[in-house]
């Protein structure tokens, strides 16, 4: 590994990288009425963001300018099997609609039967994320993205490799529907059915997805109010004592983000105590987060802190989908981490040499969590959940 990699994952500061990579040209804002789940309209072919209040412009590459027919086409390739190498699982089986685009499991199962080591992440608001995974700083746009599931070879997920990726694409160009869809998609394209116009495609339907129609985003216009538990439980989460609001906060709820104005991006990982595997500060292969890559002991365990919004339909938790439910969370975040008292991990977290100095026993009462819990499910915008603008459109509605 060289240098120059090292100093690029222990700065975590990818502003160059990535806002060279996005065109910061606004198309449409954030209006300051009602919240949507996002949503567009097409205007002399200009796509135009319907976002929710308070909501900046999303960045979107230069190179893959955003419409209505590229989110069309993204959205039938999301769903559609022929798009793996052995025909047998799309996009969609690791993200489902329902659980805010993650697929309830601790770890999935890929094409062939392999699984992931880390748990699916939810894709709404994807189009805010300046890094994609949980724990790779260098993987920066949607595009770049996307053909690590479609090629990746470890672990296999799509099984889409040099053997079969012809044969892939041929399913789809032949296919009738497809023609016509590519064509209005990729227009004035002598050949659009292409590798980089399918991975574009799906990265604009990704962008598509935006949640912010939750209770909470309903309250702060005026149009819900909170019970008294709630109330107390957002009160605590943006407290001092509870202090959940130092790594999520803003309109997405966690503390790497950028927009079509952004400048400067920040994008720091956490340690927050889960394991500490034989007292040695480890976490279990091959999920010991940014330090697979920069080499640092001091990065063990370190991961990006994953967007609040939909939490309560988004278990199993963690990077590994070790935490059950939103209950356990916070009872893992009271005690500043996680012991593990037994088995081949068996160590206290909450004693991890590398864990954050923001990850500390906050001496939360039963009630206190409980009013947490309520607040973290006012977080749930179950419009997103069921919209069928990003619903399975081989499925009848």
């Amino acid at each position: 590994m060289t240098m120059r990699h090292r100093r690029v994952l222990r700065t975590l500061s990818v502003a160059g990288a990535l806002l060279g990579a996005l065109a910061l040209s606004s198309c449409g804002g954030g209006d300051s009425g009602t919240p949507a789940s996002g949503g567009s309209a097409q205007t002399g072919g200009a796509w135009i963001w319907a976002l929710p209040a308070g909501f900046p412009t999303p960045a979107v590459p230069a190179s893959n300018p955003m419409s209505a027919a590229k989110v069309d086409l993204g959205r039938h390739l999301f769903y559609d099997k022929r798009l793996s190498g052995n025909g047998q699982q799309a996009c969609a089986g690791c993200h489902l609609q329902d659980k805010a685009f993650t697929d309830g499991v601790a770890v999935s199962r890929g094409s062939t039967g392999e699984f992931t080591a880390r748990n699916a992440q939810p894709l709404g608001n994807v189009a805010y994320n300046p890094l994609l995974t949980w724990a790779n700083p260098s993987l920066l746009v949607l595009e770049r993205q996307m053909e690590v599931p479609l090629f990746g070879e470890n672990p296999i997920e799509m099984g889409i490799n040099e053997s079969n990726k012809a044969a892939v694409l041929h399913r789809l160009a032949d296919a009738a529907a497809y023609k016509d869809k590519f064509a209005a998609a990729f227009p004035g394209e002598a050949d659009p059915v292409s590798w980089p116009n399918v991975i574009k495609a799906i990265a604009a339907f990704q962008r598509s997805l935006i949640s912010g129609n939750s209770r909470y985003d309903q309250m702060l216009v005026g149009t819900a109010a909170f019970t008294p538990a709630e109330q107390r439980g957002r009160e605590l989460f943006f407290g001092d004592q509870a202090g959940c609001s130092r790594c999520h906060n803003g309109f997405n709820f966690n503390d790497q983000v950028v927009d079509a104005a952004t400048v400067a991006v920040s994008t720091p990982f956490h340690n927050i105590g889960l394991y500490n595997v034989g007292g040695t500060g480890a976490y279990p292969e091959p999920n010991r987060g940014v330090m697979e890559l920069s080499g640092l002991f001091k990065d063990m365990g370190a991961f990006r802190a994953p967007s609040l919004r939909n939490v309560a339909v988004t278990a199993p938790y963690m990077h590994d989908g070790s935490v059950a439910t939103l209950e356990e969370v916070v009872d893992i975040f009271a005690e500043g981490g996680r012991n593990v008292p037994s088995g081949p991990y068996a160590g206290d977290g909450r004693l991890n040499p590398y864990k954050s100095a923001l990850i500390r026993p906050l001496g939360l009462t039963a009630q206190d969590k409980a009013d947490l819990v309520a607040f973290l499910r006012t977080l749930t915008d179950t419009r997103f959940l069921t919209d069928p603008r990003h619903a399975d459109p081989f499925k009848a509605p």
